[in-house]
């Protein structure tokens, strides 16, 4: 009785199966070559809002500030490696 009460809570909880989502895109596909290429169909149009210079610098200080811990652990790598060898061949 156990293994039949077993087999269908297991049933109960399966999940639904979800569709495929072919709808969605990252990158224009309307590329010439492709069987749906279409030239007639135009991009549309972005509209970019510019940027302020302290905008623009604060952006910047964000990119270096993400790119800070890499850096450094690359340049510690690098000086222990030089370290290293420099005991090593002594």
């Amino acid at each position: 009785m156990a293994k039949k009460e077993k087999a269908e809570k297991k049933k109960k909880k399966k999940l639904p199966v979800q569709e495929l989502d072919t709808e969605t895109t990252f990158a224009d596909m309307n590329v010439e070559g492709f069987r749906w290429y279409n030239p007639d169909k135009k991009k549309g149009k972005v509209q970019t809002e510019k940027l302020t210079k302290k905008e623009y610098w604060a952006l910047v200080r964000g990119a270096y500030r993400a790119m800070f811990p890499l850096i450094c652990c690359m340049v510690i790598s690098g000086i222990l490696i030089i370290l290293l060898a420099y005991f090593w061949l002594k």
